[in-house]
């Protein structure tokens, strides 16, 4: 008799039939009851019938399975085994996305057989770290990995791919803890709700944790609970435990036998190391630079042409920061020779060596030792070759003929910016802390902007580059503040200022924000280029019908200055800023993060390891700082302990001022670098540091520090306000009304009738409400007679006079709104609604007692002076001197004293002394730019 053995798979299969009759789906465990077997080895059956297209599944708690609607049987051919896991019967045999990565058949050929088997085992795959150096591409395989789940239905179409680096908040265990398992209201302060954390958002699919050898003890103890039941608690929770179907992909830089990895590699399953690319084979680096290279082309719209020299130069240097590094290389080198491009005869973009940074020109001197291999990629020394979005690479001839199409402008002035500020973000600051910490060098950018232009342009080759009403507002421009500043620019300003507006206009008209971090600076070194500059904005926004803010004002200012190559060359650190820590590599670890924030190597880190005595490492730390920093004031910056007596005794061996801030974290050393290299004394540094602190202990007592904002807020809901009147309240007064609601149709406007029976009275319901309004004017039959209450006579509203006026005030509302509105991310002592509308008062008040006519642009600028002079002196800082003061006063006495006499409101307001040297500077303000005038009616 025949014994026929039925294989398991085809078991289950039937078990299923049976099961599932007239039902919506079966489970695993209900198959695995039923045949007494086990329930993971059941699961992977399924999974496996699934994948064979024998099965449907249905997403939930738990997944279900039913038959196929019209499925025949069909023969198993694959020998499964019940006991053993077979890579070749799990790993699918169609290409993925992780099969068409570089270097799939080659240096990750094992990797991606390590990751599809994570993926792929049953129930739910393996939980995976990947290890690697910086910049191997560690995010994007985890990407591909998930990527993978989807398309082998391990995952369902929609399941989440959730990305966190444990980097990010290091310096804070318990935030850092509470952002992956969530946090129960009151677990910490400023705890004040239960919250879920990533483990919760990343249920039903994959969670990515970069850097993960950063989580402090406690939380690798949850996240291994975690990886073993499937179970976790959220920070503070005692009692409930959470549960969610998650796959961990983590990543590390660390070597795999080190101590702070030792515990991940013995607790999560697959471990995939990636390679560095100095470890990758010269094909796949060739495949690499091949791949960017056309990235850059299709970024540009235009083929690239790269030398032979130049590619064995990508092929060939140290590249430490691997795959990342190489995409920005080829970047950089791509802009220049596309510059050199749109300035010179050339019908192609070619890469030569001048194209490409110094460090990468080195790696040609590696050629001898394999010049072999890279003769099998390149036969003919003389070859040029092609990079194409659209096409293969080819060799071709120097002078053929890319496509003649223009290509899209590359990145210009503003990236700068924009890259700060997001990595400032990635340190996830909130955006008014990002405005008080960042004030970047751009001066610095600037200047290396300008040196990166092509010396020799002509006019038609910038015609090439930019729009034609982009050169003539160029022109314009410059001709302007050559006669204002007595001064030449030369070509190199001119393609340079073309190149930014073209910019700045787009960006202006698509909305975006433009923000100038050392305004305040520009306006006060540069005062002259300032207000020409204000000028220059007047005639950008009669031109393309936009309003130029403050903050552009400033960066044209930098185009204006006598010699823009040198404009950071007077700035000088006074001070040096040390970083001690406990530990392996703290210090030295928040240092260079700030320094790379910050775009300039300054902050310096010196760490202390644990069993070293604290004897030996101030002997050490002091010894360091003598020699680096002979003649500079130093701020150390430690966490705890010893550390924090080190100040008075370095003092005393260094001869010098020596102070110390503790528990310091990177926005505190951001911070305290910038100041530093803004060329601030170690005294402002310090106070402003004891500022800080005290600000964060009241917010942790739940006190307000934030009563300039409350005060803007209630400005804010102020309307505009205009008045009619007359004796009865009822006549002249209700048709005044009339016709201007009829004729002056403008939001935000308020209009009503007074009576003028009792004279004095009328008067103080108007000063009543100019406390709650903006009053625009009165408009009445009867003359007013008082100089603080504006005043537009009843017949003009008949003439139509009237509507001109209330327009212009309007249009110089707006334009002052704006003003407060910029201002306010650059103050920090004052509201910069009140001041703007102190200052503007003031300067209405002398301009129309000294029968002055000053254009609003000029008025604008004198305005922004105030402002930041009485910002300046509420920090402290000095004034600036007035060359020749003595003889300018006798000159101008009587004027100099109208000026103090109108100061002197701004001086009791803000308790401040505002010098005669500033006295001075502003009455030259007024002097030089205004005409006498017998009668000014005033805006």
């Amino acid at each position: 008799m025949e014994v026929i053995q039925i294989k398991k798979i085809d078991e289950v299969y039937e078990c299923l039939k049976v099961l599932n009759d007239n039902q919506e789906g079966i489970s695993a465990a209900e198959i695995a009851e039923e045949l007494d077997s086990n329930r993971a080895n059941i699961s992977r059956y399924l999974n496996k019938l699934y994948r064979s297209d024998r099965l449907a599944k249905i997403q939930g708690r738990p997944v279900l399975y039913k038959l196929k609607e019209s499925n025949e049987e069909q023969k198993i051919n694959k020998k499964t085994s019940r006991k053993h896991y077979s890579l070749k019967d799990n790993v699918k045999e169609e290409n993925s996305k992780l099969d068409d990565i570089i270097g799939a058949k080659g240096s990750l050929k094992n990797q991606i057989q390590q990751a599809k088997a994570a993926i792929l085992y049953p129930p739910n795959g393996l939980h995976t770290l990947l290890l690697g150096e910086t910049g191997v591409g560690k995010s994007m395989f985890a990407n591909l990995m998930h990527g993978f789940a989807v398309d082998s239905k391990m995952l369902d179409q929609n399941a989440p791919f959730v990305q966190f680096n444990c980097a990010d908040y290091s310096d804070n265990p318990q935030l850092l803890i509470s952002q992956i398992f969530g946090v129960k209201k009151g677990a910490y302060t400023g705890a004040n709700k239960d919250r879920d954390g990533l483990l919760k958002k990343a249920d039903q699919g994959v969670l990515f944790l970069d850097e993960v050898h950063r989580l402090p003890p406690q939380g690798q103890e949850m996240l291994f609970t975690f990886i073993d039941n499937g179970h976790f608690r959220p920070l503070g929770e005692s009692e409930k435990k959470l549960s969610a179907q998650v796959q961990i992909i983590a990543a590390t830089t660390e070597e795999p036998d080190s101590f702070l990895l030792n515990t991940f590699v013995r607790r999560i399953p697959m471990v995939i190391k990636l390679p560095s690319l100095k470890n990758r084979s010269l094909k796949e680096r060739f495949r690499l630079v091949e791949s960017f290279l056309k990235e850059e082309s299709k970024n540009i719209g235009k083929s690239i042409y790269v030398d032979r020299n130049s590619l064995v130069s990508f092929l060939l240097y140290d590249c430490p920061n691997n795959i990342g590094q190489l995409a920005s290389d080829i970047q950089l080198a791509s802009a220049k020779s596309f510059l050199n491009f749109k300035t010179s005869d050339n019908k192609y973009i070619l890469i030569s060596q001048e194209d490409i940074p110094d460090h990468v020109q080195k790696g040609i001197l590696n050629l001898h030792h394999k010049r072999s291999k890279v003769e099998n990629l390149f036969k003919d020394q003389n070859e040029i070759l092609e990079f194409s979005d659209s096409e293969q690479n080819k060799i071709v001839n120097i002078n053929s003929n890319p496509d003649p199409e223009e290509p899209k402008l590359g990145r210009l002035f503003y990236d700068v910016i924009e890259d700060k500020l997001n990595s400032l973000r990635q340190e996830n600051m909130d955006e008014a802390k990002i405005q008080k910490i960042l004030n970047i060098d751009i001066e610095s950018h600037f200047k290396k902007h300008l040196e990166s232009l092509p010396d020799i342009i002509n006019k038609s080759d910038i015609n090439k580059i930019v729009e034609k009403e982009i050169v003539e507002i160029t022109e314009d421009i410059l001709q302007l503040s050559g006669r204002k500043l007595q001064r030449k620019f030369d070509k190199k300003i001119f393609l340079a200022l073309a190149l930014h507006l073209q910019k700045s206009i787009e960006r202006i008209k698509a909305g975006e924000k433009i923000y100038h971090p050392e305004l305040n600076n520009i306006r006060i070194n540069h005062f002259q280029e300032f207000m020409t500059a204000i000028e220059a904005a007047s005639l950008i926004d009669k031109k393309f019908q936009i309003e130029t803010p403050l903050d552009e004002i400033g960066y044209i200012s930098m185009f204006l200055i006598k010699n823009p190559y040198q404009i950071n060359d007077k700035r000088k650190s006074k001070v040096a800023v040390y970083i001690l820590m406990h530990g392996n590599s703290t210090a030295t670890s928040m240092a260079d993060v700030a320094n790379k924030l910050l775009g300039e190597e300054f902050a310096i880190g010196i760490d202390m390891p644990l069993e070293m005595e604290a004897q030996k490492f101030f002997e050490h730390s002091s010894e360091k700082i003598k020699k680096e920093a002979p003649n500079r004031d130093i701020l150390l910056l430690v966490d705890m302990g010893s550390l924090t007596g080190f100040a008075d005794m370095m003092e005393l061996e260094n001869k010098r001022k020596i102070k110390i801030i503790d528990m310091v974290s990177t926005p505190i050393v951001i911070d305290v670098c910038r100041k530093a290299i803004l060329g601030q004394s170690i005294e402002e540094i310090y106070s402003s540091c004891l500022n800080y602190a005290v600000q964060k202990r009241k917010q942790s007592a739940g006190e307000s520090t934030n009563s300039k904002s409350e005060i803007e807020i209630k400005a804010d809901n102020f309307e505009n306000l205009i008045i009619t009147a007359c004796f009865t309240g009822e006549g002249a007064s209700s048709k005044l009304k009339e016709i201007i609601e009829e004729q002056f149709s403008r939001e935000n406007i308020k209009i009503i009738s007074l009576n003028i029976i009792d004279y004095d009275q009328f008067i103080k319901k108007i000063k009543r409400y100019q406390k709650q309004y903006n009053l625009l004017a009165v408009v009445s039959t009867v003359d007013i007679k008082k100089a603080d209450i504006p005043f537009i006579p009843a017949v003009e509203v008949l003439s139509g006079k009237a509507f001109e006026k209330l327009n212009t005030k309007l249009n110089d509302l707006d334009k002052y709104n704006k003003i407060k509105s910029s201002l306010s991310e650059h103050l920090d002592k004052v509201n910069s609604s009140k001041i703007v509308s102190e200052c503007k008062n003031i300067i209405n008040s002398i301009i129309k007692e000294a029968k002055l006519i000053i254009d609003s642009d000029v008025k604008i600028g004198i305005l922004l002076h105030m402002v930041f002079l009485i910002e300046k002196l509420l920090k402290g800082e000095n004034d600036n001197s007035f060359k020749g003061l003595e003889a300018y006063q006798v000159e101008n006495k009587s004027f100099m004293h109208k000026i103090a006499e109108k100061l002197f409101f701004l001086e009791r307001e803000y308790a401040v002394k505002i010098s005669d040297d500033e006295i001075a500077y502003i009455s030259k303000s007024f002097l030089e730019n205004s005409k006498l005038q017998k009668n000014i009616e005033l805006n």
